[in-house]
């Protein structure tokens, strides 16, 4: 059942507090939220019927003869109300779990596992679907800069393994919709250049370096035109990894050591 109401403003304090599960979230930040720095008189006693209206739908989803009610699921406390969840309910702390597992593997192939089923739970931007004021509008800033870094992580564990090939597809379509990222460029550039593409390369950080120029008038930082020297001289650093076939539960295993572009 699906317990995310259809209304704007519930649905918003809904996302607010399962993005703080387990946390106190204070009633002057729900309706900061909802009403902005003007909030109406009445905006304590409309949050209230807000609440009333998510635990009937938490009543619904728990149904009769549940072992807690929706009080012990939203609940009201010191001055604010906590979303009471179970450790993994939200899709967030199994991002988080499984990006840290991906860190600490000893494994690379382990780590480009961890971080690939860590961003499969994205199924867009974060929030998409639910109308964001000035604090939810920071959780999306912050949801989506850990998106960014898992992506860099995992690009950076393929390159040393030379997944070159299964990346760029993505990596090409990345730095288009990311125009002035810089390691996400380098990261095409590494990766079309691997895969004999030089041409391809090139063009990508021009495309780079053109955007850079016209929004900001800035060139591209030091490390992007040492990398773009290194491709017009085919430097041998920007050269794939030797692979061999690895366990059967990968698909194939990098054995060099990580360049200082990839």
């Amino acid at each position: 059942m699906d317990i995310l109401p259809s209304a704007h403003k519930p649905r918003q304090i809904f996302a607010l507090l399962a993005l703080n599960g387990n946390n106190i979230v204070p009633v002057h930040i729900l309706i900061e939220e909802i009403w902005g720095e003007r909030p109406p008189r009445s905006a304590g006693t409309t949050l209230q019927t807000y609440i009333l209206q998510l635990r009937k739908k938490l009543a619904d989803a728990l149904g009769e003869g549940a072992w807690r009610g929706p009080k012990d699921v939203l609940v009201t406390r010191n001055g604010g109300y906590l979303l009471n969840v179970p450790p993994g309910a939200c899709d967030t702390d199994d991002f988080d779990r499984l990006c840290r597992r991906a860190r600490s593997a000893s494994d690379a192939f382990d780590a480009y596992r961890l971080f690939n089923q860590a961003l499969a739970l994205w199924r867009g931007p974060a929030l998409v679907d639910v109308p964001v004021g000035r604090t939810l509008e920071r959780e999306v800033v912050r949801l989506e800069e850990t998106k960014m870094k898992a992506l860099h992580e995992r690009n950076e564990v393929g390159l040393r393994l030379g997944l070159h090939i299964e990346l760029l597809s993505e990596l090409a379509s990345l730095s288009r919709h990311n125009p002035m990222n810089e390691n996400l460029h380098a990261q095409c550039i590494v990766a079309f250049y691997r895969a004999g593409r030089t041409f391809d390369a090139l063009e990508t950080y021009q495309r780079l370096r053109r955007t850079m120029v016209e929004e900001l008038g800035l060139e591209p930082s030091v490390r992007l035109r040492r990398l773009q020297q290194a491709v017009l001289t085919a430097s041998p650093e920007l050269e794939p990894p030797e692979t061999r076939m690895p366990p059967a539960r990968h698909i194939r295993r990098g054995a060099s050591p990580r360049s200082r572009y990839s």
